[in-house]
């Protein structure tokens, strides 16, 4: 390898770097910069973690907007299975589940052992969000390949609150 290879690839890593640090930052405004010169939207890091799935675990609404506009791909799962959308029940946040959901998010998307984001949302008492996925469509009644719902799952980590709107929805 020659010397200006080598100084090439340190520069193309120092720059995907600082490119998966606007995102888990959320420079929603160098994105765009990038984005609008040819950087792609579905750029992943060796983990397999998308930009978006940066910027949405992290909780940057304006990065996530930015990355969806040019084309980022909500149901990309990280090298471990696991969703932005997952990720944003697991967070509680409410408007990154509705940013995501508006753009192309499966509601019931599930990770490699069955979970959905409903279950997430449920597990960490996020009633706001469980509210939202079922409005979205989300199967209640749903199970992972342990064979636990929503509501077992919420259950067993004592989300009291989750607990008791997933048994009004069951009613309903």
């Amino acid at each position: 390898m020659s010397e200006n290879t080598s100084a090439l690839d340190d520069a193309t890593l120092a720059f995907a770097e600082r490119v998966f640090d606007a995102a888990r930052q959320g420079d929603a405004q160098q994105l765009a910069l990038w984005l609008e010169n040819g950087l792609p939207a579905t750029l992943r890091n060796a983990k397999g973690d998308s930009l978006l799935m940066l910027a949405s675990y992290y909780g940057h609404g304006a990065a996530a907007k930015v990355l969806l506009q040019h084309g980022a791909d909500a149901q990309i799962p990280n090298g471990r299975g696991q969703t932005p959308l997952a990720g944003a029940a697991f967070k509680g946040d409410l408007e990154m589940t509705r940013l995501l959901l508006d753009h192309g998010a499966q509601v019931d998307g599930p990770s490699p052992d069955g979970r959905t984001p409903l279950m997430f949302a449920a597990m960490f008492n996020r009633t706001d969000i469980v509210a939202l996925l079922l409005e979205r469509g989300a199967q209640i009644d749903r199970a992972d390949h342990q064979g636990n719902t929503a509501l077992a799952c919420a259950a067993a980590m004592n989300a009291h609150d989750a607990v008791a709107l997933l048994r009004q929805k069951m009613v309903n």
